[in-house]
């Protein structure tokens, strides 16, 4: 009934894609969204909120959310830039973000390999 429905299929392959996208991530304690934002700022230490909000293509209320769980967990931290504004912060991964950093890589190529079918 539906195969021709663009919208309906892009939305069930979204939900199959999340459901396995989470499954592989729950064993490290993280949700798809939080990895990719450790990740990103693993790979660009010191990057502020706005850059991330920019690379991860997603507001800056939802990055201070996603920044706020990884601080709580320990995984990342907020310093201060110079300047007048306190509110430029940027944000760097903690020792225990680091020793997650080879995981987090390794599962992404896992699951970039298995949806190319490899």
């Amino acid at each position: 009934m539906f195969e021709r429905c663009l919208y309906f299929n892009v939305n069930a392959l979204a939900r199959k894609i999340n459901r396995i996208w989470e499954e592989a991530y729950r064993d490290l304690g993280l949700s798809p969204s939080h990895a990719y934002t450790l990740r990103v700022i693993l790979a660009s230490p010191g990057i502020s909120h706005k850059q991330l909000a920019t690379a991860l293509q997603l507001e800056k209320s939802t990055i201070s959310r996603f920044v706020d769980s990884l601080q709580k967990k320990g995984l990342v931290q907020r310093m201060r830039i110079g300047g007048n504004d306190r509110r430029e912060m940027s944000l760097l991964p903690t020792v225990a973000a680091e020793q997650l950093h080879d995981e987090l890589e390794e599962t992404g190529e896992r699951l970039y390999q298995q949806m190319l079918g490899s």
